[in-house]
Parts: C-alpha cells; sequence; structure tokens
C-alpha cells in the first residue's frame, strides 16, 4: 500500500495534478509527506492539512494506508 496524498482547488493547480502516491516508509508527519514529494518547494504558507478527511495539524503522523489532502484556506461570501 501507501499514502494517497490530494491537492485541491489552485494548489492544485499549481503542482500540476491531483494527487500522489508516497511509498510508506515508516511514520511520516504531514508536514514530511510534502517534504518527501515536493524536497525543492516549501510548503505554501496558510495551507491547511486534512488526514483520512479530517482537519490536522503538520505534526500529524500519517501511516501507510492514510490519505493526506493539502488544500488552500476556503474563504465564503
Amino acid at each position: 500500500m501507501a499514502i494517497r496524498v490530494k491537492y485541491f482547488a489552485s494548489l492544485r493547480d499549481q503542482v500540476g495534478r491531483a494527487e500522489d502516491r508516497l511509498a510508506d516508509n515508516g511514520p511520516l508527519t504531514v508536514a514530511e509527506v510534502w517534504s518527501r514529494l515536493w524536497p525543492e518547494t516549501p510548503l505554501p504558507p496558510h495551507i491547511l492539512t486534512a488526514v483520512n478527511q479530517e482537519y490536522a495539524p503538520l505534526t500529524q503522523l500519517v501511516a501507510d494506508g492514510d490519505e493526506v489532502a493539502f488544500f488552500p484556506p476556503v474563504t465564503g461570501g
């Protein structure tokens, strides 16, 4: 299995795809997932994250089979 990584809204446009898969190399934090996939690109400021469809901090541990999502803040009007 692997960690499924999804990108939403303008972040999806920025990275050029809707999702990635990351081979599970042991427990990783949400921030480490981003760093493994995008080592040359810092995580944009104010990005929201979720693990298995629940908001999660960048320090949240993820494991094999989890889904991690990165998305910009949502505004309403």
